[in-house]
C-alpha cells in the first residue's frame, strides 16, 4: 500500500489520539498535500518544527496500528464481506426461487449497510 495511503488511513482511525498540532500537520501534509514548508507558513513555526511533528506523529500512529490494529482488522472486515456479496449475488443469479432471491437482496442490503 502507499505510504501516502496508509498514514492517512491510520489517520482516520487514529487521528483523535494524536495531538492537536500532530493532527493537523498530519492532516494538511497527507490528506491535503501541502509541503513541509506550506505547512510551516500556515502555522507560524520552523519547517524542521513541522518534520518533527509530523514524524512523531506518523511513530504513534503507527504504534497505535501494531498494538490495536484496527485498519487491518477494518480491511480484512471488507474483503469478508465483499466475499459474502459476491456469494449472495451468485446466488441470487442461480435460483429461480423469489422469495428466496428477495430475502438474500434484503440481507444483502444489510451487509452493505454495515459500514455507514
Amino acid at each position: 500500500m502507499d505510504d501516502y495511503l496508509r498514514i492517512s488511513l491510520l489517520h482516520d482511525f487514529y487521528g483523535a489520539l494524536l495531538t492537536e498540532r500532530q493532527n493537523e500537520v498530519v492532516g494538511l501534509y497527507y490528506e491535503e498535500n501541502c509541503s513541509l514548508a506550506e505547512i510551516a507558513g500556515e502555522l507560524g513555526v520552523s519547517r524542521q518544527a513541522v518534520h518533527d511533528s509530523l514524524k512523531s506523529a506518523v511513530t504513534a500512529l503507527t504504534g497505535y496500528e501494531e498494538k490495536l490494529g484496527l485498519a487491518r482488522k477494518f480491511a480484512r472486515t471488507e474483503r469478508v464481506i465483499a466475499g459474502i456479496d459476491e456469494g449472495l449475488d451468485e446466488i441470487i443469479r442461480e435460483t429461480d426461487d423469489r422469495r428466496l432471491a428477495g430475502k438474500l437482496e434484503d440481507i444483502k442490503k444489510v451487509l452493505n449497510g454495515i459500514d455507514d
